[in-house]
């Protein structure tokens, strides 16, 4: 087969998108902080936790360096990370004065393993940043309570894991503060865009002034004050309004699109367990605590060999399938930067052998089904 037939990611669209678009231009209120970055912002705080104050971002790499200007960070402050993520999550604490360092992950959930992060604190260590991986929860108790013990902040990357919850509580609400992704490859998408969450109400005000390029023009168009200034710093960080309006029509679908992202990570988890057993393949690993987001499927090969050889398979048959993360501490970046004291093996082996396969909401069974078909059908 010539080209791609099931593509990895194929963005979906629930049919209000552009009657909301349309519907803010026709207002002309097309700036950022508009009555649907509002809606937006509402509707996020209304799924996460009373306490929970939303800001719309131009991306969750933007939010996460909201995040940065909120600590103060001095040089030579480290900032706790887990090595197999998105560059974002240490590149954002880095622009503004960080030094990262790398944590290895669990084998199992692939997330930050929380019973390294306490040997990586030093008296300059300002905060630990755990990556929901795949929408599966970090072991979050243990986290806060580390946390709690050395008067660190707690930032959620939570790029993967809207609407997903770990012990009841919704991922996002739990640290001090969160990020969210809206990208494309997201369950929930506008193209590009993103969240800071803020959970600790001390960041609320000077976040707004962060977000408003460093002045309090958030407290102006609330009528606080007469007129507005430069306060702190900052940037443009808002979500144009057109954006949000598109974003508002998938959060305002999202029970749909979750529900069928459900359905299909569900069949390739059945369709695929006798296959994998019998061959040494990990699928992933969904702890009883977490109720997960359903945002990817992959599978862990038994080496780097095959790993590359199925993809290169599936990709001959139509199929986009995908690798993931290089591990960060082994970037040329980071040697130069970052505060590495661990080797990270974990990572580095997750990283050689993990394919990920197309899935999204508008994938449809029929597609699936071909998928499970070719995947099932390599010979290892």
């Amino acid at each position: 087969m010539k080209g791609i037939v099931v593509p990895f990611n194929r963005p979906e669209w629930s049919g209000q998108e552009l009657a909301f678009m349309e519907k803010a231009m026709a207002t002309g209120c097309v700036a950022g902080n508009g009555p649907f970055t509002k809606k937006s912002q509402e509707f996020l705080e209304l799924c996460l936790a009373k306490q929970s104050k939303a800001l719309l971002t131009t991306s969750c790499t933007h939010a996460l360096e909201m995040s940065a200007i909120l600590l103060d960070l001095e040089p030579g402050d480290e900032v706790i990370v887990p090595s197999y993520t998105f560059v974002s999550t240490a590149l954002a604490f880095v622009m503004h004065g960080g030094t990262p360092v790398f944590a290895d992950i669990r084998p199992d959930t692939l997330n930050i393993d929380e019973r390294h992060i306490e040997r990586l604190i030093t008296d300059r260590t300002r905060a630990i940043v755990p990556v929901h991986y795949a929408g599966i929860a970090c072991e979050m108790d243990a986290i806060m309570s580390i946390a709690e013990r050395y008067d660190l902040v707690v930032i959620e990357d939570n790029a993967h894991g809207i609407f997903g919850q770990y012990n009841k509580r919704k991922l996002g609400s739990i640290g001090h503060m969160a990020t969210l992704s809206f990208h494309e490859t997201k369950n929930i998408t506008c193209g590009e865009g993103g969240a800071l969450i803020i959970n600790d109400n001390k960041y609320s005000e000077r976040a707004e002034i962060i977000w408003e390029k460093g002045t309090n023009r958030s407290q102006f168009r609330k009528g606080c004050i007469d007129k507005y200034t430069w306060l702190d710093k900052g940037s443009s960080y808002l979500m144009s309004d057109i954006l949000a309006a598109c974003l508002y029509g998938q959060l305002s679908r999202s029970d749909d699109i979750q529900a069928m992202r459900k359905i299909l990570w569900d069949r390739y988890n059945k369709e695929l367990a006798g296959w994998s057993d019998s061959h040494n393949i990990q699928l992933p690993c969904v702890p009883d605590d977490c109720e997960q987001s359903y945002h990817m499927f992959y599978m862990l090969m038994p080496s780097e060999k095959e790993r590359n050889e199925l993809m290169l398979y599936m990709e001959k048959q139509g199929i986009g399938a995908a690798f993931h993360y290089l591990p960060l501490h082994d970037s040329l970046m980071a040697k130069k930067i970052a505060g590495n004291r661990s080797e990270c093996p974990v990572a580095r082996d997750v990283s050689k052998r993990i394919i990920r396969l197309p899935l999204y909401s508008g994938l449809t069974i029929e597609e699936q089904d071909y998928v499970i078909r070719v995947a099932t059908s390599f010979r290892l």
